[in-house]
């Protein structure tokens, strides 16, 4: 058996192994791990029933409850199949592997713009926690935020830092809503977020918080976020938090991530 062990093999196994700690992944950042836990039970199970046993009729039973609990796992997990498959379909991977063999200059100038883009944000941010301005900045990267856009004003502007200010300032229409960035442009103010219902967010974080780890969770954005409060300057990405942070530590972010 082992002898017929071959390169095909191995790749099957691998692909499995990767496909499975995906799946994994993803239901420990949903709050769903007891229910990938339950599901891997009831899948060995089957197995022992079906392939080891065989036993029929018990068997047969399992069968229709396998044909039957994939519908029932397509209506429980819609909203986490549906940002599997729009992250799969933005090619992150393979951007990356392109730009890896993208010349020095090209990479120099892409620096230089994201360097440009990054001071203002940096500074408006450092400015408003300064003052106890409430802000909630959503920075799009791979996943496109139409909808989010769409929900507010349309804006369309070079990235200012007074224009960020301004949109933020308390008597201003639009600052109690999310403002969105993409390719070094603000797009929008006064924007909808989904709000996070996950109950470890500390008590002592208000709206602001919860909207920003909403939209990490449902899409690759980055949101930064001051607190009225406390002053504080807060990033949210990929379902996490990042608090306390420095005008310098959250310039480090964006350079990395923007």
């Amino acid at each position: 058996m082992f002898l017929q062990f071959g390169i095909k093999d191995f790749f099957d196994i691998l692909w499995v192994a990767i496909m499975l700690y995906y799946v994994f992944s993803l239901m420990r950042r949903s709050r769903s791990l007891n229910i990938f836990v339950g599901i891997m039970i009831f899948i060995a199970i089957w197995f022992l029933v079906s392939q080891v046993f065989e036993m029929r009729l018990l068997g047969t039973i399992f069968d229709k409850l396998v044909s039957v609990g994939v519908i029932a796992l397509l209506v429980i997990f819609q909203d986490d199949i549906r940002k599997f498959l729009y992250n799969l379909g933005t090619h992150n991977r393979m951007r990356q592997i392109l730009r890896f063999f993208s010349p020095k200059r090209a990479e120099k100038n892409d620096e230089e713009a994201k360097k440009r883009a990054v001071m203002p944000i940096v500074m408006a941010c450092m400015s408003m926690a300064k003052s106890k301005v409430g802000s909630l900045i959503v920075i799009q990267r791979n996943s496109k935020l139409t909808d989010i856009v769409s929900s507010g004003d349309i804006v369309n502007a070079d990235i200012n830092q007074r224009l960020i200010e301004n949109i933020f300032f308390k008597n201003s229409p639009l600052h109690d809503g999310a403002m969105v960035i993409a390719d070094h442009r603000i797009l929008a103010a006064g924007c909808i977020l989904p709000v996070s219902h996950n109950t470890d967010i500390p008590k002592s974080l208000g709206l602001r918080h919860r909207a920003a780890l909403g939209i990490s969770q449902e899409t690759d954005a980055l949101a930064i976020v001051t607190s009225e409060e406390t002053g504080n300057i807060s990033v949210a990405f990929n379902s996490n938090f990042q608090l306390h942070l420095s005008p310098e530590a959250l310039e480090s972010i964006l350079m990395d991530y923007m």
